[in-house]
């Protein structure tokens, strides 16, 4: 297994989530997981502000998903289970970039508390972590260094599970990806028996790819789960409720490849990183014994 850290932060920054990897590393990641290999992916440094797509810090985004696909890559080649920590969602392009390249032709399952479908141009923020869904479905111009490798996902071969983020995208004029992709809203993802649905969407797509991917940001859990998110929202899961889901979706089987983000720990002083790095450890091993 690899444990691929990406401390990387739309926002160009290298504090808040792009300390994610480490916190979870200092909190025994890594020894909980005997034999994995830690692999950092490069994220340069470079001007924050916002470049013609509408993104900030563009060459940082186009530099830090080519590191994360070569490191996906030389995880495949080596018969290893890559696990990529955020970080923020972009983080998850890499993992898709490098299975393209391979020719899996993956699907995506994606749990997560927002659609990240954004148009660069309309995010309040302009951070990638707004609109990876968008980019890799093709649905928005990409950065330029990042045009020869996206789009990198087919909409037929993507789920969303969890996201909870449909006023806002109203108030702001944005459409929602919900007419165009199964998606199944966090307050029905969080409900009794939303699991099991979850699973049979995801079971359904899975069905249809030779490989998948999973990707989970973490802003999926309720406040009262975890509150060091930079945009938390009412609802979500519990911790109960994610790992049933996370196990339910490995053990379908045929995963490439684990994609876990967005946890701050400028906001709790790394208290929740024990938590994460449990809930990451168990996923990973599970990953390992029910890997294509």
């Amino acid at each position: 297994m690899d444990l691929i850290t990406v401390p990387f932060n739309s926002s160009g920054s290298s504090v808040g989530v792009a300390r994610a990897p480490s916190a979870l590393l200092d909190a025994g990641l890594a020894t909980a997981l005997p034999g994995a290999r830690v692999v950092e992916a490069a994220v340069p440094i470079t001007d924050p502000a916002r470049g013609p797509s509408g993104l900030a810090a563009e060459d940082a985004l186009a530099a830090m998903v080519t590191s994360v696909s070569e490191r996906v890559l030389d995880a495949w080649a080596a018969d290893r289970v890559p696990v990529v920590l955020g970080g923020d969602c972009p983080v998850l392009l890499g993992g898709l970039v490098a299975a393209e390249h391979r020719g899996y032709g993956a699907g995506l399952v994606f749990v997560d508390g927002h659609e990240d479908a954004w148009d660069p141009h309309r995010s309040p923020s302009g951070e990638a972590a707004d609109s990876e869904i968008a980019l890799a479905l093709g649905w928005v111009p990409a950065p330029a260094a990042l045009a020869p490798v996206l789009p990198c996902l087919r909409a037929s071969d993507l789920v969303q599970l969890g996201p909870r983020d449909a006023t806002e995208l109203a108030d702001a004029g944005q459409r929602t990806i919900a007419d165009r992709v199964p998606v199944l809203a966090g307050e029905r993802l969080a409900a009794p028996g939303g699991g099991e649905i979850g699973e049979r969407m995801a079971a359904g797509l899975i069905a249809r790819t030779e490989h998948w991917w999973l990707h989970v940001d973490l802003d999926v859990l309720s406040t009262g789960a975890l509150s060091a998110v930079d945009y938390p929202q009412p609802g979500g899961l519990t911790w109960d409720q994610l790992e049933t889901l996370t196990a339910s979706l490995l053990r379908i089987g045929g995963c490439g490849g684990l994609s876990v983000c967005i946890y701050n720990p400028d906001l709790d002083g790394g208290a929740a990183a024990g938590r994460i790095a449990q809930y990451v450890a168990g996923a990973a091993r599970l990953l390992e014994q029910r890997a294509a």
